[in-house]
């Protein structure tokens, strides 16, 4: 399971390290896609296969099936880890998701984000402002906690 939150930074080459953590549940070959909200996912090999087979089932038919198809795939890159546990994150997916320097990596159950920290602190600042909000929404989606 990926879970945690963990601060690094990437360096000047574009790696960035992967905590031994998290390392663990991605094993060695996993993708790294634009994710939604303007950071990256990062999914094991297996979650990959799976959301690749539900990408499968989208009418072509379908423009936002399309659209929705080419944000994920058409973005996609295998990601490799070298012997000091780091990956190559490409040029595009870096300004994409602003990645300029200081990153967060928070894992969120079959996949990993990759946020820059400025991001990332806007984002949680808002959703724990509005989280009794949220956690009503989720009970109309059948959560409750």
């Amino acid at each position: 399971m990926l879970t945690g939150e963990f601060n690094h930074s990437i360096d000047s080459k574009g790696r960035l390290i992967i905590p031994s953590k998290l390392r663990e549940s991605l094993g060695e070959h996993f993708v790294i896609t634009k994710g939604m909200d303007g950071c990256l996912f990062l999914y094991p090999d297996n979650e990959w296969k799976a959301f690749e087979e539900k990408l499968r089932t989208l009418p072509l038919t379908n423009k936002k099936a399309r659209d929705f198809k080419r944000f994920f795939l058409g973005s996609a890159t295998e990601g490799e880890l070298d012997k000091q546990g780091r990956v190559l994150i490409s040029s595009s997916l870096r300004a994409y998701a602003d990645l300029e320097k200081e990153v967060v990596l928070a894992g969120v159950l079959d996949k990993v984000e990759i946020w820059s920290k400025e991001a990332w602190e806007a984002r949680t600042a808002d959703v724990e402002e509005n989280i009794e909000d949220i956690a009503s929404d989720m009970e109309d989606l059948g959560l409750s906690i």
